[in-house]
């Protein structure tokens, strides 16, 4: 059962009209519901960013707008929306309108088919990275219309660094995406889940295509050390230099969109989803099942408390991985330097592409020869682990400093 399913539920014993117990209206309410709660994630998202990358760099980060710092956040929000809306006067109005439409609602489309427990989902899709894929495409349609559509030439030239990156790193993804697709013979996200609930984690199987994919989806969403799209000292903050207002606070919202994205997918296509990974203890295990037995007899099985209690246990399992990744990437956006254009293009299709091909063609001959499953970890572990020594034992050249003249009597300030 999806959230479309129960929202279809609700809407029958409500005793509506016909028209209102469609599949139809049953999908829009589920997708309602799943954007409701995803723009208050992708709003504190940013909050979190602020407070950690402080943290991390000996700074207080937002704490003055109430408690910690929580409204801050609101409160940009409400001064992104009153700001005036300036429109260039040589721009093409509906297009430069247009676009920020065109890089947010894909960027919130995409969560349809994510499952975040059992049935927490708004529609189950059997083609369902088939179609994460080609709503996250429409995202340089967006890109390039609001670069063209600004009549500046900083912005054009913004979006065609990020066509190209966008459209190069699509190649790289799909095939990381192909590896957990051709072991558990699916291209549903449910199925995947199920498979490594059954079988294990797809991490521990395909280490290599897990570090692929998510360098990948961080290229392709702009995210840091892969931000050149937006290099400030080159192009002037990138294809939306010419947004205020509520226009820019939709690109914005967008690319934290799409940072929570990558951190959904990762955990659904290779960290097993909602899977409690204690579960495999058979202390724990034995222990969930008794706790699991004492609830349903105090609140009954068929309750409505019992059911939703089953359902929110295995969403925060789910919500917990995915933040932990979401920190992950937030801690590379503050660690890492923005590489040049040239490594990013020669780190795509010089590296990553030939990997993933690679990689493919051996998860598929053990896929068609029905090798053990251990045997390809053991394989992938094998090369990671060998590429990290060759990484130690590789010295960087001293760099040769001169030291700076001393001025005798000159004062520090």
């Amino acid at each position: 059962m999806t959230l479309t399913d129960v929202v279809r539920g609700v809407l029958a014993a409500l005793h509506l009209p016909g028209g209102w117990t469609t599949a139809v209206t049953a999908l829009a309410a589920g997708v309602v519901l799943l954007f409701l709660w995803i723009l208050p994630v992708v709003t504190y998202m940013i909050w979190w960013l602020r407070r950690l990358l402080g943290f991390m760099q000996s700074r207080l980060g937002p704490n003055r707008v109430g408690p910690e710092g929580l409204l801050q956040t609101p409160a940009d929000a409400i001064k992104l929306l009153t700001k005036e809306d300036v429109i260039p006067a040589l721009a093409d109005r509906w297009m430069f309108t247009l676009a920020p439409a065109l890089v947010f609602i894909p960027a919130f489309v995409v969560y349809v088919t994510i499952p975040m427990g059992p049935g927490l989902v708004a529609q189950d899709l059997n083609i369902g990275i088939l179609f994460v894929s080609a709503i996250s495409s429409i995202t340089v349609i967006g890109i390039v219309l609001a670069a063209w559509s600004s009549n500046n030439k900083y912005a054009l030239v913004a979006a065609f660094r990020a066509a190209a990156q966008i459209v190069s790193y699509e190649v790289p993804l799909a095939i990381a995406l192909l590896g957990p697709v051709m072991i558990a013979q699916s291209l549903s996200l449910n199925t995947i889940v199920a498979t490594q609930i059954a079988s294990g984690w797809f991490l521990l199987y395909q280490p290599i295509m897990f570090l692929a994919f998510v360098a990948a989806a961080l290229a392709e969403n702009n995210v840091t050390p892969f931000d050149i799209v937006e290099a400030e000292s080159e192009i002037v903050a990138g294809f939306h230099v010419e947004y205020s207002g509520m226009k820019f606070a939709l690109f914005f919202l967008a690319e934290f969109a799409n940072t929570f994205t990558v951190a959904a997918l990762t955990t659904v296509l290779f960290l097993g989803g909602w899977h409690n990974p204690f579960s495999a203890i058979p202390f724990v295990a034995q222990m969930g099942e008794s706790g699991r037995g004492a609830l349903a007899s105090l609140l009954g099985e068929k309750g409505v408390l019992y059911g939703l209690i089953m359902h929110l246990y295995p969403f925060a399992w789910f919500t917990l991985k995915s933040f932990t990744l979401v920190s992950i990437i937030f801690w590379i956006r503050g660690t890492l330097p923005r590489i040049r254009v040239d490594q990013l293009m020669d780190f795509g299709w010089k590296l990553l592409i030939p990997l993933g091909l690679i990689n493919l063609t051996v998860v598929g001959a053990f896929v068609a020869l029905s090798w053990p499953l251990w045997a390809l970890a053991a394989l992938n572990w094998v090369v990671v682990v060998g590429v990290l020594l060759i990484g130690q034992t590789k010295k960087l050249a001293p760099v040769e400093t001169t030291a700076l003249p001393v001025i005798q009597g000159a004062s520090r300030r």
